[in-house]
């Protein structure tokens, strides 16, 4: 089962821990316009690997071999992020069943869900907690 994290839990983790990683799973129009979480403070960057793949929008099939290709091990704890939560609880339990016990998913990703203005960044998540992020 895959554990939800607050967004300043894993900050503090991806500071104190050095197996603690951030897998952003959005889409590389979501890290170009959104923007991306800031980890220079923790001497860390987020590795990109998208779980869906725009526009169509269907699943990475290779999502669990990028993972492997970006070094991650079974002692690694990877904290996986996308816009809300939703996605990364997807890729978080995807990399469980493929071998990588300490996959986690960022509660409320990024943006968090939209305020009463339909505005996403406002309510929660990774934004709205005043975390670094940076356009990129």
């Amino acid at each position: 089962m895959v554990e939800n994290i607050p967004p300043r839990q894993v900050w503090a983790a991806l500071q104190a821990e050095p197996n603690a990683q951030l897998v952003d799973v959005r889409t590389d129009a979501e890290w170009t316009y959104v923007g991306l979480a800031d980890l220079g403070a923790a001497g860390k960057q987020p590795v990109l690997i998208p779980w869906q793949v725009f526009p169509a929008m269907q699943v990475n099939d290779a999502f669990v071999d990028h993972l492997k290709q970006a070094g991650f091990t079974a002692e690694h704890h990877i904290y996986f992020l996308c816009r809300s939560g939703v996605r990364s609880l997807a890729a978080a339990q995807a990399a469980q069943a493929a071998g990588f016990p300490h996959a986690y998913n960022i509660a409320d990703g990024f943006e968090g869900p939209p305020d009463a203005n339909g505005h996403r960044g406002q309510v929660s998540g990774w934004k709205a907690d005043g975390l670094p992020w940076r356009q990129r």
